[in-house]
């Protein structure tokens, strides 16, 4: 889809209601609520961390949403697929502040060409006791990306024609933070498997998009 095309599609996607857990729980892996109820204690103490789900224009004017895949690191997200994005800190305005900011750090566009179109539904991130607030975002030009050396890997550009696809849904078998071998509903984008509350969180923008487009 052209870029203007897609501006003009969601250009009233604040008067939608959000598809919410509904739409995340699709995606859900089979031990998350298991994990989420063995933490119903330190949830009350989760740090708070804002990703922006990018849309862009390429250079011939179709529109992308930007992804990246974390480096290789000892951690519960190691080499995992994700937003930009990161943790709330103590100098930023508010959590839109924190993953526009942090966007910036990860992939190099500049904070004053993002916009926040919407407010996503949050997702708890058992693992690493994480609240995840997703973001909505866009940038009219056609970026310039520039990774963040120490964390990310490499830079994922897919098209909003193969995210919103059905046939991009598949079930894989993943390794997961407790070194157990699990099918779980995923991603597969520019056959990068994407899982876990990522999977969720896309869930919800793409049946909110589908809406809209």
């Amino acid at each position: 889809m052209k870029f203007d095309k897609f501006l003009q599609s969601v250009s009233k996607i604040e008067n939608i209601p959000l598809p919410a857990e509904s739409s995340q729980f699709k995606m859900s892996p089979p031990f998350r609520e298991k994990l989420q109820e063995q933490q119903k204690d330190v949830i009350k103490r989760a740090k708070k961390a804002g990703v922006v789900a990018l849309f862009y224009p390429d250079y011939n004017q179709n529109t992308k949403l930007v992804l990246i895949l974390r480096k290789t690191y000892k951690g519960v997200h190691s080499a995992q697929v994700g937003f930009p994005g990161g943790k709330l800190e103590t100098t930023d305005l508010s959590i839109e502040h924190a993953a526009i900011r942090e966007t910036w750090e990860e992939v190099g566009v500049p904070e004053n060409q993002i916009e926040i179109l919407r407010a996503m539904t949050k997702v708890y991130i058992p693992p690493s006791n994480f609240f995840v607030f997703p973001f909505i975002g866009i940038s009219r030009f056609t970026p310039q990306f520039v990774k963040q050396d120490a964390e990310v890997e490499a830079i994922i550009e897919v098209t909003l024609q193969d995210f919103i696809s059905d046939a991009s849904v598949v079930t894989k078998t993943v390794s997961t933070s407790y070194s157990v071998q699990v099918d779980v509903p995923a991603f597969n984008l520019n056959n990068y498997i994407v899982w876990g509350a990522t999977a969720m969180m896309l869930s919800e923008i793409k049946d909110l998009l589908k809406e809209l487009l």
